[in-house]
């Protein structure tokens, strides 16, 4: 019986060729894509730093055997820690998702470019040291900012089109993709050899999203970009010995990524790379609430002063009216017991109930001595929801990209109250003027979480100074937030 697969070698699939010329080639010019990068890599050391309050967190960091420390290797923000270039990698990915507080991209898939930076910041505070052992330049934070913006692009342009998550694929696929490509690039690849690379990441095992939905939300969600950044350096590292790579590994027929994992559909795109994502990035700035909640938490906040000033309390409550998009139906919408801060991160009945009953919500709310008031599972009982084909399609909309989530009460003296609509998060680009002050403070609120007082006034001395920090070297400052 003979075989009907041609073994003619086949041409590299176009997928990976353009993301190999975008990094390669494509210039940064945009102001707006550099100011907002700076914004964001000050805002996901600061997610680190909150997260490294967290026992839950800490236990998985450090190297793999107790006590290995890497000369000129990696340093972990926040710690002590100074590791090999993977599994620093890991550790920074791991503090930046923790708590789900870094920034957010919503499209047909959902994910927090930012994530990339546990990869980026590892390698070129790596590679820094050892340029500087070496008597050669180190990268600056300007480079890695620019680096951040193409790992933003190259995800967030895949996700505009692709969606991941209805495949059953986790969109940590993607930080695994544009880490692949853009530490590739600093580590000095070839194009040859970063098109082996990337091909290699889509050949690679990918994450089942089954740890993010009911019956089995899980902490691997909080860790998952970290596996995903640290896999992305390991990946790229072989490339470099001149590993080979696998031209069709999308395309194949049979036993390519597309017939494989995508239902044998190709990927789609609506742009091309560009600056497009970072321009464009929503910031978690006041709640650590997965993003499709950011808007209907805020309506709730809006809701609890309405209640305090008619003297009424949650307790007055008798219905919740929810008027929300699909995706937040399909990822969020949660009826029954929650079993972690995961669980209760990722419901968006939960995510109301906790402010309309205590006019906040932190990370800590997630909590068990939170969620085991009777009165927060009371209160999402009361809840329905309802798609409204408008919020869908403004959520989809590349001019609106809308995140909008509307409340009505009814109390059971029979008020109702006027119906709350929050079309854009306080972190949308829509509202950077009033979100960036307050994205500001979040970083320094953070930072007297871990450091004293002289070290937080050192870091700040120097990250607040754009001119100042973007001619830096990496090392250098990731110094300044080590211990």
């Amino acid at each position: 019986m003979s075989s009907h697969y041609s073994n003619e070698r086949p041409p590299v699939d176009q997928v990976i060729t353009d993301i190999v010329n975008y990094v390669f080639d494509y210039k940064i010019t945009s102001d707006l894509a550099i100011q907002t990068a700076y914004h964001c890599f000050l805002d996901t050391l600061g997610c680190g730093f909150e997260a490294l309050t967290y026992p839950a967190c800490t236990k998985l960091l450090g190297p793999i055997v107790k006590g290995t420390v890497v000369p000129n290797g990696a340093k972990v923000p926040g710690t002590s820690y100074q590791l090999d270039p993977v599994r620093a990698a890991f550790n920074t990915g791991t503090i930046i998702r923790w708590l789900d507080f870094n920034d957010t991209w919503l499209a047909a898939e959902w994910g927090h470019p930012s994530d990339n930076l546990g990869a980026i910041l590892s390698v070129t505070d790596w590679l820094s040291r050892e340029a500087i052992a070496s008597g050669k330049s180190p990268f600056t934070i300007n480079d890695l900012l620019h680096a951040m913006i193409k790992a933003h692009e190259i995800q967030g342009i895949i996700a505009l089109e692709n969606s991941f998550n209805k495949v059953g694929l986790d969109h940590v696929i993607l930080v695994k993709l544009a880490s692949t490509a853009v530490v590739g690039h600093l580590l000095g690849l070839s194009k040859e050899e970063l098109t082996n690379a990337i091909s290699l990441a889509f050949v690679d095992g990918q994450s089942l999203r089954t740890y993010r939905h009911a019956p089995n939300t899980g902490s691997r969600k909080s860790w998952a970009a970290g596996d995903a950044t640290s896999r992305a350096v390991q990946l790229a590292l072989i490339a470099r010995t001149g590993e080979m790579g696998y031209p069709s590994a999308l395309s194949a027929k049979t036993w390519g990524f597309y017939d494989v994992l995508f239902k044998g559909q190709p990927f789609k795109f609506q742009r091309a790379y560009g600056s497009y994502v970072m321009e464009n990035v929503l910031f978690k700035i006041s709640y650590p609430a997965e993003f499709h909640a950011q808007t209907a938490v805020e309506a709730a906040m809006t809701l609890f002063y309405q209640l305090q000033a008619q003297g009424k309390t949650a307790e007055d409550i008798q219905q919740i009216q929810i008027r929300t998009h699909e995706a937040a139906i399909r990822i969020i919408d949660k009826s029954g017991p929650l079993h972690n801060p995961a669980d209760r991160d990722h419901c968006l009945q939960y995510m109301i109930a906790v402010p309309l009953l205590f006019g906040r919500l932190t990370a800590a709310d997630y909590e068990d001595n939170i969620a085991l008031d009777p009165r927060v599972d009371a209160l999402r009982k009361k809840m329905s929801t309802l798609e409204d084909p408008q919020f869908t399609k403004d959520y989809h909309d590349p001019e609106k990209r809308s995140i909008a989530n509307a409340l009505t009460l009814t109390c059971v003296d029979g008020t109702v109250l006027e119906e709350v609509l929050v079309e854009y998060p306080i972190g949308h680009k829509r509202r950077r003027e009033e979100g960036i002050p307050l994205l500001l403070a979040k970083y320094k609120t953070n930072l007297t979480r871990i450091f004293a007082k002289k070290q937080q006034d050192k870091i700040l001395q120097e990250s607040l100074d754009f001119e100042k920090l973007i001619n830096l070297p990496v090392s250098d400052f990731v110094d300044l937030i080590t211990f």
